[in-house]
């Protein structure tokens, strides 16, 4: 696993370079919009033109795209990824899917490919350090392939088979969204009884909100508010019926309802005036 290609050089992409560069890692970059990516020549990654020439030399390729969606189109879509996949090459699908669609890109794959299924928890802060969590699903063989590349990021965390990573990253996800939705009430009933917002989150922070507390006021951090939606979307279509996910569906809702879909998460609770 000597030669990686990197598709996909948002901030979670671009960390996810600069951490395996500054570990002496041979790394090709590619972004649907080139000037993403051209910033980590300066870093000495090879910045591609397509996918097609990203992958041409890679052993292990690395998507952290936004959806499913983008996904696809990177590896197979026209003048896309799979023409070039190298036998004997490891895909790690990084970007936060459903399990459905895992098995969907397993599917269209080259038999002598890999898929690794292996979104993470943490942001830029934890990337850049090589502390994420990387929830890995897939056979344990091509686990074992990986995962040398796959601890410089952060602790490598067993899942079971293909999919189960993505399944995780989604609990994990709901947690944190119906968190910071619930936290965002708190501030609210804080605010109409008149008690001071630091006063209240200081309180708050020794309490069972304590996660969404230090995640609001986490500097290093970088999760959309549009992304959070799409995940919070995923979770409540593995679930027949809403009457059971009320709670997930009230934090989508104060999700959509945020006027800056490209600001973090935190700003739900940091800007009072987001919500229409």
């Amino acid at each position: 696993m000597t030669d990686i290609a990197v598709l996909g050089t948002g901030r979670m992409g671009t960390a996810v370079a600069r951490r395996l560069l500054a570990n002496g890692r041979r790394v090709t970059v590619w972004n649907r919009t080139e000037a993403k990516a051209a910033a980590l020549a300066t870093a000495g990654a090879q910045v591609a033109a397509s996918p097609v020439a990203a992958v041409a030399e890679a052993d292990l390729v690395i998507t952290l795209l936004t959806d499913a969606a983008a996904v696809d189109a990177a590896l197979f879509g026209t003048g896309a990824a799979r023409a070039a996949l190298r036998p004997g090459a490891i895909v790690v699908q990084m970007s936060t899917v459903a399990p459905d669609e895992v098995a969907g890109i397993a599917g269209r794959l080259p038999r002598s490919v890999s898929l690794l299924d292996a979104p993470v928890a943490g942001s830029i802060d934890a990337a850049t350090a090589g502390k994420l969590t990387i929830f890995a699903g897939g056979p344990a063989a091509v686990v074992d392939l990986a995962e040398p590349v796959l601890r410089e990021l952060g602790a490598v965390r067993r899942c079971g088979p293909l999919g189960t990573g993505s399944a995780l990253k989604l609990v994990v996800n709901t947690a944190l969204v119906t968190a910071i939705g619930a936290l965002h009430d708190t501030l609210v009933v804080a605010d109409g009884l008149g008690v001071d917002r630091s006063v209240a989150l200081d309180a708050l922070a020794a309490g069972p909100l304590g996660g969404a507390v230090r995640r609001a006021g986490a500097t290093g951090a970088a999760f959309a508010v549009a992304l959070a939606g799409k995940d919070a979307r995923l979770a409540l279509r593995a679930v027949p019926g809403r009457q059971h996910t009320l709670a997930v569906a009230a934090a989508l809702h104060l999700l959509d309802a945020a006027t800056d879909q490209e600001a973090d998460v935190a700003s739900l609770i940091t800007m009072e005036n987001q919500w229409t």
